[in-house]
C-alpha cells in the first residue's frame, strides 16, 4: 500500500515537470521565429529525453528506497544502501524526544526531496557504526555523498537550539551541504571549517567520550 502510494507521488511529480519543461519550450519556440522547422524538432526531442532521463531517474530512486523515511536495521543494510544512493541522510538515534521530533521533520523532507534517501538507524544497537563515524551525540545526522560522511548535524544547535525549529530551517542546512536539491541552494553560503570527509569504508578510531 505505502509502495502505490510512493508511486502516485512519483507520477504526479513526473506529470508536474513534464508540464513545466513544455510550457518552457512553447515560450522559447514563440520566441524563436527565425528557427526552421528541422531546429525546432531537435530542440523539442532534446527537451523530451531530458524528460525520459529524469523519469527514469526518479524511478531507480524510488527503487533504491527514496521517497519515504525508513528505517535501516542492520550496520550491513547502512552500507549496502549509502553505496548504493548518491546522496544520503542518515538519522543515528535513540529511543527520546529529541530523535522523535527529528524523526517528524524527516518524513516531510523525504517525500519532497526523493533524490536523496532518508533513513535512520538506532545507534544503540549500531555500536560498531557509531564508533566509526564518530556518533557522540543522539540525534545526530550523518550526511552522506558518494559514499562518504560529508557533514554532520549534531543535536539542534545549528537549528536554533531548541527542538522547535521548522522543517524549512532543517531543510536549508541540508541544501547547504548540497546533501539535497533546494531551490534556494544558490544564495547559500558555502560550509566551513567542516570536516573531511570520512568514508564509511575506512575504519576510525572513536572519541573517549560516551554516547548521550
Amino acid at each position: 500500500m505505502e509502495n502505490a502510494k510512493v508511486q502516485e507521488i512519483l507520477e504526479k511529480q513526473v506529470l508536474t515537470v513534464a508540464k513545466a519543461v513544455e510550457d518552457k519550450l512553447d515560450d522559447e519556440i514563440s520566441a524563436l521565429d527565425r528557427l526552421d522547422m528541422d531546429d525546432l524538432d531537435a530542440l523539442r526531442e532534446r527537451r523530451l529525453q531530458q524528460m525520459k532521463k529524469m523519469a527514469e531517474k526518479r524511478s531507480r530512486w524510488i527503487s533504491l528506497g527514496h521517497g519515504e523515511y525508513s528505517e535501516i536495521p542492520s550496520e550491513k543494510d547502512f552500507f549496502a544502501a549509502v553505496k548504493a544512493s548518491d546522496r544520503v541522510v542518515c538519522h543515528f538515534y535513540r529511543d527520546n524526544w529529541p530523535c522523535k521530533v527529528v524523526d517528524k521533520h524527516l518524513s516531510i523532507l523525504a517525500k519532497q526531496h526523493i533524490e536523496t534517501r532518508f533513513m535512520k538507524i538506532n545507534a544503540e544497537k549500531s555500536p560498531f557504526l557509531a564508533e566509526k563515524l564518530k556518533i557522540i551525540v543522539l540525534p545526530t545526522l550523518a550526511l552522506i555523498k558518494n559514499a562518504k560522511v560529508d557533514d554532520y548535524v549534531v543535536g539542534f544547535d545549528e537549528l536554533g537550539g531548541t527542538d522547535e525549529f521548522s522543517t524549512e530551517e532543517l531543510e536549508e542546512r541540508l541544501a547547504k551541504a548540497q546533501v539535497i536539491f533546494f531551490e534556494g541552494e544558490s544564495s547559500l553560503n558555502p560550509r566551513s571549517g567542516s570536516q573531511a570527509p570520512r568514508s564509511v569504508r575506512q575504519s576510525a578510531k572513536p572519541d573517549s567520550s560516551d554516547s548521550e
